[in-house]
């Protein structure tokens, strides 16, 4: 599918920031005005552009929540951190260190925190305890009664953050009434950025934690607990549960099996032996060559850098070879749902591997092109998705 650019990474990332539109992330109008004055793949006109729409927005929250008009400064707020979160999203030479990266990074939390003050259902900022830290997070609530609910716990992925968690899953969970947990860990959103944690492949270190928070709750019925993977979380969830046993079903948004294989499957032998060999005095000039003609690899390559803690591309992509669930599927034990997107350009086939692995009860659900739901993470189809994953949950429960 190509959306607004004929650039693959751009035309998914436009599809994602408008995708959101269904509950209250963008305007689709606000998206085409922005993107027309962004040519093919140029990534400093995509900051400015987004940069731009996404100060508007916030100019039109603030001065509506000063004249009191609250539902529209919430509603614009929303969109404001969608879009600034997209803004940020190619800013990968140096983000550590880089200002810009850094204020459009805080300004997209700021923005939805605003939000969430003004949401019509209860929202906590939360500190979950992890090793010596915590991890922020949001806890969404359906309503302020106190009823012990149904709740999902949200895990992101690569490049997620814990304020998309709302338009990915927590505003159709509310409507269902399903609390949610979501939270940032590392490698992802604020504890990458400000904690300077990096991706582990271990992520039953962090879910553990999590769950052990969540059980604290009365807002929460502990025998109705589903963990969401989504994206990467695909993997780390899955790597969860096979350790974690106090989940009642996990949902996969997508399968993924083995992180290595989704990066080494498309290199020429030469290149793939380089950097399994430790070559990286030939393998790196060759990526970067590689990356001067790809968006999406470029991006993909210097975030997973920064996100892992790498010293290059070659070792990036060595270090994602702890991230594999061979040996371990087996030990998950609650009710899985596996979702796959037909053209998935980044796990293609690899959620059939999950299913393969998997000897506990299990169901895969491939979404289609033909029904506008086949990028990955079903982007554009968000409708779908949710219906899939939350009727799958539904009777899942029901049945338990």
């Amino acid at each position: 599918m190509r959306f607004l650019f004929e650039d693959e990474s751009f035309s998914f990332e436009t599809l994602r920031a408008a995708g959101f539109a269904n509950d209250g992330g963008a305007d689709l109008g606000e998206v085409i005005t922005t993107v027309r004055n962004i040519s093919e793949g140029d990534e400093e006109a995509w900051l400015r552009e987004w940069k731009s729409t996404a100060q508007r927005v916030h100019a039109i929250a603030t001065r509506a929540q000063a004249d009191g008009h609250l539902v529209s400064a919430r509603e614009a707020l929303l969109r404001a951190s969608n879009y600034y979160r997209t803004a940020e999203f190619y800013r990968r030479d140096d983000p550590a260190n880089d200002p810009e990266a850094k204020l459009l990074s805080t300004l997209a939390r700021e923005t939805f925190a605003a939000a969430a003050a003004l949401m019509d259902t209860p929202v906590e900022a939360v500190r979950i305890p992890y090793e010596d830290t915590s991890l922020p997070g949001y806890l969404f609530l359906v309503d302020d009664s106190g009823a012990p609910r149904p709740t999902v716990i949200f895990t992101s992925g690569f490049d997620s953050t814990l304020e998309e968690a709302y338009f990915a899953v927590a505003a159709a969970a509310l409507r269902r009434g399903y609390n949610v947990l979501a939270y940032d860990g590392p490698g992802q959103g604020a504890v990458l950025r400000e904690q300077q944690l990096v991706f582990r492949p271990d992520w039953e270190a962090v879910v553990t934690p999590v769950v052990d928070y969540a059980l604290t709750r009365p807002e929460i019925a502990p025998d109705r607990l589903a963990l969401l993977g989504y994206s990467l979380g695909g993997y780390l969830t899955a790597r969860a549960a096979a350790h974690e046993h106090r989940l009642a079903a996990l949902i996969l948004d997508d399968g993924l099996y083995n992180y290595y294989d989704a990066h080494t499957q498309a290199m020429p032998p030469f290149l793939r032996e380089w950097v399994e060999t430790g070559r990286d005095d030939l393998a790196n000039p060759v990526v970067g060559l590689l990356m001067t003609g790809s968006t999406q690899l470029r991006w993909a390559l210097r975030n997973g850098v920064w996100a892992f803690g790498a010293a290059s591309v070659a070792d990036y992509v060595r270090r994602t070879a702890d991230y594999t669930l061979d040996g371990v599927a087996h030990l998950i034990d609650c009710p899985t749902l596996i979702l796959d997107a037909e053209d998935d350009q980044f796990f293609r086939g690899q959620p059939q591997r999950v299913q393969a692995a998997l000897t506990c009860p299990h169901t895969l659900v491939t979404l289609r092109e033909s029904e506008g739901a086949g990028e990955h993470c079903h982007m554009g189809a968000m409708s779908r998705f949710h219906q899939i994953a939350f009727d799958w949950l539904d009777s899942t429960l029901a049945s338990a």
